[in-house]
């Protein structure tokens, strides 16, 4: 029997805020998913960032590494769009925080080293720890908001803000929370990540991320953040609350094959995408819209193109990556095409896949390209898989 078969309680969202080089706050973010794509470069950054707004002072700015600030700026707009604390009127015991991040503060880390290195350890700064940490994030949006349930950091790779979602709603549907903020954050670019992808020959040669596409030769390096504001459903009706839509379930699975290769023909994503369509109590013929992972990677990329085909048959659903504009944000990738998909429903409309003139030949997919294609909206699926063989997938269906 699944979660929703059984009559858990249903998962609400109500807020959600974005920080992203494609467009800073959600709205911004939606222009720039149907733009033409991401100019060329070894990663996409959010250009001339301020983060003094979201901080008392520049002071304590400065004591926060970017994947903290994108939170924190993210964080602001969704509890903007759902209220506020007040407003949502959750007890602070019952609002948790389950947050992703891939690496965290790598930014602060190579810093200090390089100042280590340079001037030594008496010059280290006394902050690098809580500014390097994986948790720092969704510790900042907790001590932010007073949010005293659980405080969980996901570090699953590029899984992480699928799998934080995930994890979030079901602590609201097994009772044991009422509310969350959710989501993740990153910013990874530096010099030695960098040359760490590149020397692997993860990231595309020609600086562009065109993600299915027969000449796709790597991943371009994105950043930035997306907060979710979970509620339980029957709460969030009661207060009047708009409600954006709702998450029905998700999915977590292991490929146990190989730290960065996915197992040939996607078998681990199969097997994810259909424990998220049995927790959400759906079948495939449900899905309306398929938001991939799609990194641009050749190997990736067709492992997933397998694993759609063998779920929901040949050219049945259609299908997005949005990472030509985004670039790959690693363990907030997740969490920035959730937010892409409410946007999806919101303007019932499914961007293109940037960069990408049509899938790679075998791949029987129904891929968006060109142009942004009107749907109406129903469930869907985002997937979002890593590194050490994580796969998550989480499906979303607009409010009802």
């Amino acid at each position: 029997m699944t979660a929703s078969s059984a009559g858990a309680r249903r998962v609400a969202i109500t807020g959600l805020g974005v920080v992203a080089p494609a467009g800073l706050g959600k709205d911004d973010f939606w222009t720039g998913l149907l733009g033409p794509g991401a100019t060329e470069g070894r990663a996409i950054e959010i250009a001339d960032w301020d983060a003094t707004p979201y901080f008392e002072n520049p002071k304590a700015a400065r004591r926060a590494d970017r994947v903290e600030q994108f939170s924190l700026a993210a964080a602001a707009e969704a509890f903007e769009q759902a209220g506020g604390v007040d407003g949502i009127g959750v007890e602070a015991g019952r609002f948790g925080t389950i947050y992703a991040t891939g690496v965290g503060g790598l930014h602060t880390l190579e810093e200090q080293i390089q100042v280590q290195l340079e001037k030594g350890e008496r010059r280290v700064s006394p902050f690098l720890v809580p500014m390097m940490m994986t948790n720092a994030a969704g510790a900042a949006i907790s001590m932010r908001y007073g949010l005293q349930g659980p405080n969980e950091t996901i570090t699953t790779a590029c899984a992480a803000g699928s799998h934080a979602i995930n994890y979030a709603a079901r602590l609201i549907k097994w009772g044991v929370v009422d509310a969350v903020a959710t989501g993740g954050s990153e910013s990874a670019a530096t010099t030695t990540a960098l040359a760490g992808f590149g020397n692997m020959t993860a990231l595309s040669s020609s600086g562009v991320s065109q993600p299915f596409a027969a000449g796709r030769d790597g991943f371009v390096m994105g950043e930035g953040a997306s907060v979710l504001i979970l509620e339980e459903w029957g709460h969030a009706e009661a207060r009047g609350a708009q409600i954006l839509g709702e998450v029905l379930g998700g999915g977590s699975t292991a490929d146990a094959h190989h730290i960065t290769a996915p197992s040939p023909g996607g078998v681990g994503a199969i097997a994810c995408m259909r424990s998220a369509l049995a927790e959400s109590g759906i079948e495939p013929a449900d899905i309306k819209q398929v938001n991939a992972h799609g990194t641009s990677t050749p190997l990736n990329d067709a492992a997933e193109a397998d694993a759609i085909v063998e779920v929901f048959g040949p050219n049945a659903v259609p299908v997005v990556s949005t990472k030509g504009v985004t670039g790959h944000a690693l363990g907030a990738a997740g969490a920035l095409e959730a937010a892409a998909l409410l946007l999806s429903m919101e303007h019932e409309l499914i961007p293109p896949t940037a960069n990408t003139e049509a899938a790679d030949e075998g791949m029987e997919i129904d891929l968006v390209v060109g142009e942004a294609r009107p749907w109406v909206p129903g469930p869907a699926i985002s997937n979002n898989f890593g590194f050490g063989g994580h796969n998550g997938s989480v499906v979303i269906a607009p409010p009802s």
